[in-house]
C-alpha cells in the first residue's frame, strides 16, 4: 500500500489542498463474536462486538494510513497513531512529505491535548468542536473520507468482518486500501 500511495500521491496531490482527513467507521462483526483481538462491544449496535476502521486520507481520497480497533475504542485515541503511521509521500519535486501540514477531523477526534500535540509536530489541526452546531464548514472536506469508506466497503470482506483474527482482517483492510490507491492511479493516467 505504501508504494502505491507514494506513487499516486505525487500524481494526485498537485493541487493546493495538502491537508489530510481522519475518520473512523464502525463495522459489524460476524465470526469474531466468540472472541478475537481488536473487537469490543459496539456502543451503537446493542452491545454486539464490532470493529472500527480508522483511515487517514489525502485531499483526493487516497488512503494514506489505516488502523483497525475495537468498536468500543474512542476515535480520539487513534488520532496520533494514524499520523505516526503515515509513510513519507513523494511530491512533485523536492523532499518527501514526512507529515501532513493540516489535519481535518470530525467531532470524534476533539481533544485539546491532541490539538496541542499536533501543533508541537508542526501540523495545523482543524477539528470540529463538540457541542457546536452542525455546519462548521468541515462538510466540504468530510465527503472525501466518506467516499473512501464507501470505496473500501465495496469489498465484502471489509463490510462485514468474517475473520476471527485481527491480523487477517487488518491485512484485508490494507489490501483494500491498496486497491483503492490502484483504482485512483488508473483514473489519473
Amino acid at each position: 500500500m505504501e508504494a502505491i500511495a507514494r506513487a499516486t500521491a505525487g500524481e494526485v496531490t498537485r493541487g493546493r489542498r495538502t491537508g489530510f482527513l481522519a475518520s473512523s467507521r464502525r463495522l459489524f462483526i460476524c465470526a469474531s463474536r466468540w472472541g478475537g483481538r481488536k473487537t469490543g462491544p459496539n456502543p451503537t449496535d446493542r452491545a454486539r462486538p464490532g470493529s472500527k476502521h480508522h483511515i487517514l486520507v489525502d485531499a483526493n481520497g487516497v488512503p494514506v494510513s489505516a488502523i483497525l480497533t475495537g468498536a468500543n475504542r474512542n476515535d480520539v485515541t487513534q488520532l496520533l497513531p494514524l499520523v505516526d503511521a503515515t509513510p513519507p509521500v513523494r511530491g512533485v519535486r523536492g523532499r518527501p512529505l514526512q507529515k501532513p501540514k493540516v489535519i481535518y477531523a470530525d467531532r470524534g477526534y476533539d481533544s485539546e491535548a491532541h490539538r496541542r500535540k499536533l501543533r508541537e509536530r508542526g501540523i495545523k489541526p482543524v477539528i470540529a468542536r463538540r457541542r457546536t452546531e452542525h455546519g462548521s464548514g468541515l462538510g466540504k472536506f468530510r465527503w472525501v473520507v466518506e467516499r473512501t469508506h464507501a470505496w473500501l466497503h465495496n469489498f465484502r470482506r471489509l463490510r462485514i468482518r468474517f475473520e476471527r483474527r485481527a491480523d487477517i482482517h487488518e491485512a484485508f483492510l490494507k489490501l483494500g486500501c491498496s486497491l483503492v490507491c490502484w483504482n485512483i492511479f488508473r483514473r489519473t493516467e
